[in-house]
């Protein structure tokens, strides 16, 4: 489904690395989702760029939260895998901050 009409309308770049090229596009295929991207690219060894129409924006971000991917639009980087990494670590440091409240009302409390 590489249709090149998909510049010719609204649309956005995003660019997807290399090694995860067979399971976007197989997922794109899959989802009826038209796509454009430019087999002469400098770096397409590294990104792929693509056009992706604006109206298909919330099924392409299911599609890379799904498969883990590693994407970008311009200078924005979005790894999913760090950023449940941070997530975790919020979590971690929030449940640690409530059991030292919790302990230190607690001493307070027989203390007195």
């Amino acid at each position: 489904m590489n249709n090149a009409s998909v510049k010719f309308e609204n649309h956005f770049i995003l660019y997807i690395p290399f090694r995860d090229k067979i399971i976007f596009e197989s997922e794109l295929i899959n989802n009826n989702i038209e796509f454009y991207f430019e087999e002469n690219q400098r770096n397409i060894n590294i990104s792929v760029k693509y056009f992706l129409k604006d109206k298909d924006a919330k099924e392409i971000d299911k599609i890379i939260r799904k498969n883990q991917i590693i994407s970008s639009i311009g200078n924005q980087i979005f790894d999913y895998k760090q950023e449940q990494k941070i997530q975790k670590l919020y979590l971690k440091v929030a449940i640690a901050t409530i059991l030292i409240i919790l302990l230190a009302s607690l001493a307070t409390f027989n203390s007195k």
